[in-house]
């Protein structure tokens, strides 16, 4: 990770007269005003590897660059899993923590069950047989949101974990956007509540709106959890959490049929072409016969598929979902190219197609793909 060259993006955006110069430029300025006033061993980050912590590790790898010292140091950071993380979530938090050289320190809980972190997440009922153990969280209110950042009695717990391994922490780096549950009401500056571990929440995107993560993660080309490109536009736990609905590709956008034959045609008039189907472990076999054209027997050419139809990423039309075809020719100044007979087509049963998160033109929908009460699977004891 070339991290001269991360501040230095970083500060031309804000400096530019792009249109979310101004928010890049206020991220900045919230950030540095906190290093300033507690000094980065006094400042920890909280990551969980989603798209909103993942502009702000972005942004604080900046400032650190730009403002504190050359000699980098490590990012002192924490995560708290949600129940049952993606792994495709946790492989990213782990390559994450690799290019940006944290030092994270992941809050598990010791617990019989599956407190709630998120702030969404309802209560959950705590078996009397629990009374006792680490389990136990006494009342059932303790279950609900808690404070003005209405965390969960997880996010409460793992906090007071991370204040005992980590006492010289003061204030910690938050993704808070204000379109968040419970963000409507905060600043920048938050103090946890009453009851919890005493840190200053400190929300430097606090005014982004969802289409600003993304014009920033994509302007910069920032690596981002590859759940966001399969329709996933807001991450929690596997058994809550589902590719946005409003990202689902419809039957406008994409053909479900395949056509029913190709033809090879060759441009010189004295080429033959001989067209072959492709590996009987590919979809492309339904397609139906070839039709093949014959000019002349002294230049063949093969007209071959070569792209698998469940490995092909874009199926706006019967051409795309077929993949590309490539023409090999005995003769190299030979050119062939495909033809698609659409006559007749046969239908194809193919899985749900979502479009990436960064297509999601409506923000207020961010969270559609989440399930609010959904509770974890029960593993039956053996």
């Amino acid at each position: 990770m070339n991290y001269q060259k991360i501040a230095s993006d970083v500060y031309s955006l804000a400096e530019s007269n792009d249109p979310i110069a101004p928010i890049v430029r206020e991220a900045l300025q919230v950030v540095e005003q906190c290093l300033d006033e507690y000094g980065q061993d006094h400042v920890s980050l909280s990551f969980n590897g989603g798209k909103d912590c993942t502009v702000l590790l972005h942004l604080y790898a900046a400032v650190l660059t730009r403002k504190v010292s050359s000699a980098r140091k490590p990012i002192v950071a924490l995560y708290i899993p949600d129940p049952s993380p993606f792994p495709a979530l946790e492989e990213f938090i782990k390559s994450a923590t690799q290019d940006y050289l944290l030092n994270l320190f992941t809050c598990n809980l010791s617990s019989d069950i599956q407190l709630p972190v998120e702030s969404v997440t309802p209560g959950v009922s705590t078996p009397t047989s629990l009374k006792g153990s680490n389990g136990y969280i006494g009342h059932s209110l303790q279950t609900q949101p808690v404070g003005a950042a209405r965390g969960g009695e997880g996010m409460r717990r793992a906090l007071e974990s991370y204040k005992s391994h980590f006492p010289d922490i003061q204030a910690i780096l938050v993704g808070t956007r204000r379109t968040d549950p419970h963000g409507k009401t905060l600043s920048h500056k938050n103090v946890t509540d009453p009851g919890w571990p005493a840190f200053e929440r400190v929300n430097p995107i606090i005014n982004w709106a969802y289409s600003d993560v993304w014009i920033f993660l994509r302007k910069l080309k920032v690596p981002y959890c590859t759940l966001y490109d399969e329709g996933y536009t807001s991450l929690g736990s596997t058994y809550n959490t589902f590719p946005n609905p409003a990202l689902l590709v419809t039957d406008s956008d994409s053909s479900n049929t395949l056509p029913s034959s190709l033809t090879a045609v060759a441009k010189h008039p004295n080429t033959m072409c001989l067209v072959e189907p492709t590996s009987p472990k590919s979809f492309i076999n339904d397609i139906g016969p070839f039709t093949v054209i014959a000019n002349s027997p002294d230049r063949t050419c093969f007209a071959d598929p070569v792209c698998d139809l469940k490995e092909t990423k874009s199926l706006r039309s019967s051409i795309e979902m077929l993949g590309p075809v490539q023409v090999l020719a005995s003769d190299p100044t030979t050119q062939c190219y495909a033809e698609v007979n659409n006559r007749s087509a046969i239908d194809v049963s193919l899985p749900p197609r979502y479009r990436p998160a960064y297509e999601l033109q409506d923000g207020a929908l961010e969270r559609a793909g989440r399930v609010s009460g959904a509770a974890p699977p029960v593993i039956p004891e053996i």
